[in-house]
């Protein structure tokens, strides 16, 4: 059996769970536009952990007006 724990690619929903988002809210993210980079490998949609972390630190506010 194949160990995951070192694998950077991220299905939705783990990529979701990893940013403490819901699944839905990940794809509406992606729908508009705003949410993390992803990448398409045979039709499925990863997220690759550098790129949410990078996605997540270019997020960071001061103030909740902020944007």
């Amino acid at each position: 059996m194949n160990d995951q724990s070192d694998n950077p690619f991220l299905t939705v929903a783990e990529a979701a769970a990893y940013l403490r988002l819901k699944k839905r809210t990940l794809d509406n993210m992606r729908w508009m536009g705003t949410g993390p980079k992803f990448r398409k490998h045979g039709g499925r949609i990863y997220y690759h952990t550098d790129e949410l972390k990078e996605w997540s630190l270019n997020s960071r506010r001061n103030s909740t007006s902020e944007y």
